[in-house]
This record gives C-alpha cells, sequence and structure tokens, in this order.
C-alpha cells in the first residue's frame, strides 16, 4: 500500500517522536509499503522519509514550489511530485495514498486530516486517518472529537473515518485489516 504519513516538520520536539517516527518508517518499509509525505528535509518528516528510505521502501515526497525555492526537499525521496500550494499538496496526497497515518504535528498536520476525514465523510473515498497518539499527544483532539459528536455536530462516529493506535503493533494491525 501507499500510506501517507502527515507530521510536523519542526525539529525540536519529545525525541521520543523521532525514535517512534523512526520505528514506523523502517516497519513500514519492510513490510512492502511506500511512504508518500510532505517532501521536506525537516523534522518528523525527514525522519520517516529517511528511515523508510534505508529500510528499502519506496519515498514518494509531494513538494510545494515553496518548499523547493527554501531548498527545504528531502533527499530520501525515489519519487518527487511537485506542486503549486499545500491544497495542491493535499489533493496529491489523497490521490496518491491508500491510508493516512498522523504523527504529532501541528496546524498543517490538523489541516491535512480533517481534509482527509471531512472528504470521506461526504463520500469521496473509504480511506481511513491513523491517529498515532504517541505518548497521548491527540488526547485532546480525541477528547474535542468526543465533544463534537457528543453534541451532535457529527453525523456518524468519527471513529467510522479516523482511528486510534496507541502502539506501532496497534498501526500496523490496523493497517494490515484494510
Amino acid at each position: 500500500m501507499k500510506i501517507c504519513i502527515f507530521c510536523s516538520a519542526n525539529s525540536n520536539l519529545d525525541p521520543d517522536y523521532f525514535e517512534m517516527t523512526r520505528q514506523l518508517g523502517t516497519e513500514l518499509a519492510k513490510n512492502g509499503h511506500s511512504i508518500v509525505f510532505g517532501g521536506t528535509n525537516l523534522g518528523l518528516m525527514e525522519c520517516v522519509a529517511k528511515a523508510a528510505h534505508e529500510a528499502g521502501g519506496q519515498v514518494i515526497g509531494v513538494v510545494p514550489t515553496k518548499v523547493e525555492e527554501r531548498g527545504c526537499s528531502s533527499t530520501y525521496m525515489d519519487v518527487c511530485i511537485p506542486c503549486a500550494d499545500l491544497n495542491d499538496r493535499k489533493a496529491l496526497m489523497m490521490a496518491q495514498s491508500d491510508v493516512f497515518i498522523a504523527l504529532p504535528g501541528g496546524i498543517g498536520t490538523l489541516d491535512e486530516v480533517f481534509s482527509v476525514a471531512a472528504s470521506a465523510t461526504i463520500g469521496y473515498h473509504q480511506k481511513p486517518v491513523i491517529l498515532y497518539n504517541m505518548k497521548g499527544f491527540w488526547d485532546s483532539l480525541i477528547a474535542c472529537l468526543n465533544d463534537l459528536h457528543q453534541r451532535g455536530v457529527t453525523r456518524k462516529q468519527w471513529q467510522s473515518y479516523i482511528r486510534i493506535a496507541t502502539s506501532l503493533d496497534e498501526v500496523m494491525q490496523i493497517i494490515e485489516a484494510l
């Protein structure tokens, strides 16, 4: 499968996030999966790309022109798909990928997660998003999603298109069940 990774491009994160991301990239590649990611050479993005590449996996980067202009493109890409902007990148990543995994990240990661999930709720695809809840990173988002559901503003249970995993084993179990 082609598995898209949404994550932070910041480097000043908990070192455990980097180790868990490295393990994820390695495990996905060893299981024959390709990685699709945002194409930068920064933070968790570079970490997952390097790990997958070094484990023999195919790494596909979807790189906005602003990233290229700043010289921030990863050297671990086997395939580079240039794009105009972040909206273009999200559309290309959705088209390229079978499943999505969200690692710790900020506004950009949230934007990507909700773009994919919203598209699924309308019926554009049936591709799940896995929130890899490293060290409870997504706990507050999970609480927010539960609150939205309790208030009746979501059409159906959000877990039907966003799944939760707290370990690498759980991530792999979800992927294997697809």
